[in-house]
């Protein structure tokens, strides 16, 4: 599984990321561990947020620092996922978000990205100085769970949240 690489997002970027922004949209699918792709009015704000969001003096207020990569096949280039790193948890990542949050486009699920992406996201954990990370996911969502569960998580506990059910999985690092 040495497919993917994750990159910084910059401007040469602006096309792929809209793209897959609207291959979201016209799915009607949850955009995790975009950095917040799917409230963006365009590609320059989501892209701004992004650099601001990497940097405790810069991160906006209410959120923590993190950092959102883009999940690039290395042959072809092409934009399969991304991944949301966050630095440090916060009272709701802590029970809700986890560390780490991340999305694979609808056209490119079921074959083992996620599981590529996550392992890639962890030594960047490592390279922040993390000894564990906080990784959650709905209780529904077998896929991620599975995703978590081969990339080492451990599952902690369940939280209820109006009626979803939020699984908590930590990684040691």
């Amino acid at each position: 599984m040495d497919r993917l690489m994750l990159v910084l997002p910059t401007e040469q970027h602006k096309q792929a990321v809209w793209d897959y922004r609207e291959e979201f949209l016209r799915n009607q699918d949850s955009m995790d561990g975009t950095g917040g792709l799917a409230n963006a009015q365009s590609f320059e704000e989501w892209y701004q947020n992004n650099v601001n969001n990497r940097s405790e003096e810069t991160v906006r207020e209410g959120l923590v620092p993190a950092t959102t990569f883009l999940g690039v096949e290395k042959e072809s280039g092409k934009l399969v996922g991304m991944i949301d790193i966050r630095h440090r948890l916060n009272e709701y990542l802590l029970q809700f978000g986890g560390n780490i949050g991340y999305s694979v486009r609808p056209s490119q699920r079921r074959k083992g990205y996620a599981t590529e992406m996550l392992a890639l996201a962890l030594e960047e954990c490592r390279k922040l100085g993390l000894d564990r990370a906080l990784v959650t996911c709905d209780k529904t969502n077998i896929a991620s769970a599975k995703t978590i569960q081969k990339n080492g998580g451990v599952l902690e506990n369940e939280v209820l949240e109006g009626d979803r059910i939020t699984q908590r999985y930590w990684i040691a690092l």
